[in-house]
């Protein structure tokens, strides 16, 4: 690979490579809390997720430090894939955070409904 593609590497990186201590913090962070989440018995279920999005940001970082350091595209593409499965996942994750809250207050609103029916109003 030629100096400008290296150098043009880098400029794309270098953003990514400035926030790769966030980066690295906040995978560290969602790993220990999908440990955490792991020693209760229902945690047990779902604590990979945060596990799993904690590993893969944790790679990204450190795919942007090479890109930075050596220029490689190969690391550039496989730093910015992991990039999308890290937000895929809290995508994917949100959707249906948002599904469960918006079922559970129709389920509260139908129950209090047949509360205030239940009583004689």
């Amino acid at each position: 690979m030629d100096n400008n593609s290296q150098e043009l590497l880098r400029d794309l990186i270098e953003p990514l490579y400035r926030g790769k201590f966030w980066m690295q913090l906040t995978g560290v962070m969602l790993i220990l809390s999908g440990v955490l989440t792991a020693l209760s018995i229902v945690g047990l279920i779902v604590a990979w997720i945060p596990i799993w999005a904690g590993w893969v940001l944790m790679q990204a970082a450190g795919a942007a430090g090479r890109v930075f350091e050596s220029g490689d595209s190969r690391d550039m593409k496989f730093a910015l894939g992991k990039l999308k499965t890290y937000f895929t996942i809290f995508g994917v994750l949100i959707l249906i955070y948002l599904a469960i809250a918006v079922g559970g207050m129709l389920f509260g609103a139908i129950g209090m409904m047949g509360m205030m029916g239940g009583s004689g109003w």
